[in-house]
């Protein structure tokens, strides 16, 4: 009976720890709901409330470390130069990513862009905050702990597909998601899912693929004007549709339902799977039993 929990060097197996890992985000989310709900609204810019949600996952990343003796920074969650190189990097290819799958379908005379009026840098720079702290928290949740202990028990390609799945079964929730909308949503999500565990496998840290889900959804979003996987954003440029197919533009779900942000996505996917990459010290991304 032992050997189901333990492995032959003594360890906790790696199931159990990833079960561990979600059993006790759960219950500490359920215990800060009540908190969460007594947010204060007058600290939606300076402090929106998907930081508390990324102190709430942290705590719980930290804790299944130091029941292992390790530390954050062997998930890849280091506070030193190369992290935020890694962060500005990482945002720079998000932004591209969006810019390129929003330039091709306006190429198509999927829309044109006006300008939004009353925006200004102030909105941006807030959308940036709040959308750093759903890339922290979206990145440590499914890029982290849990996601890196199942890479060193299943292998990374089925954790990758797992966990790609995961990702966007979580997002079948949000407005718009139906019908050929919530077929091509999903896959792009799964797509994002994919290229973002890249981006830990290739680097070893958690910086990167922090980056490109900044750079993602602040484009999409407060950028460009798209929904951000169907929520509305303040952008500072307006899209004007043409009436042109869904599966094209995307719609009011944003670009992630459409088929030309797949097409993006499954080059850049190709582009991480083909680099080698350039793993940092501290992190592990070997496949153990």
């Amino acid at each position: 009976m032992r050997t189901v929990f333990i492995d032959g060097r003594g360890a906790v197996r790696n199931g159990w720890k990833v079960l561990g890992f979600v059993a006790l985000f759960s219950l500490a989310a359920s215990g800060a709901a009540p908190l969460a709900r007594l947010w204060p609204a007058a600290w939606g810019t300076l402090l929106p409330g998907r930081w508390l949600d990324v102190a709430l996952v942290l705590v719980v990343t930290w804790l299944c470390l130091r029941a292992e003796g390790a530390s954050l920074a062997e998930v890849g969650l280091r506070p030193d130069w190369r992290f935020l190189r890694e962060i500005l990097v990482g945002t720079a290819g998000g932004c591209l990513l969006m810019l390129a799958t929003a330039g091709l379908i306006r190429g198509l005379g999927g829309f044109h862009w006006v300008r939004t009026p009353g925006t200004g840098p102030a909105d941006l720079a807030a959308g940036a905050w709040l959308f750093l702290a759903v890339a922290c928290f979206e990145e440590i949740l499914f890029r982290g702990y849990a996601f890196q202990r199942a890479v060193r028990g299943l292998g990374f390609s089925l954790t990758q597909a797992l966990f790609a799945l995961a990702f966007a079964i979580v997002h079948w929730g949000n407005p718009g998601m139906t019908g050929a909308t919530k077929a091509w949503a999903t896959l792009n999500i799964a797509l994002a899912a994919l290229l973002l565990g890249l981006c830990w496998r290739r680097t070893g840290s958690l910086a990167l693929p922090i980056g490109v889900h900044l750079g993602w959804n602040w484009t999409q979003g407060n950028l460009l004007g798209f929904g951000v996987s169907g929520t509305e954003a303040p952008g500072w440029w307006t899209p004007v549709f043409h009436g042109r197919p869904e599966w094209l533009t995307g719609g009011a779900f944003g670009l992630e339902a459409s088929g030309v942000c797949a097409l993006v996505c499954s080059l850049v996917v190709l582009g991480l799977w083909r680099w080698k990459g350039r793993p940092s010290g501290g992190a592990s991304t070997a496949s153990a039993s």
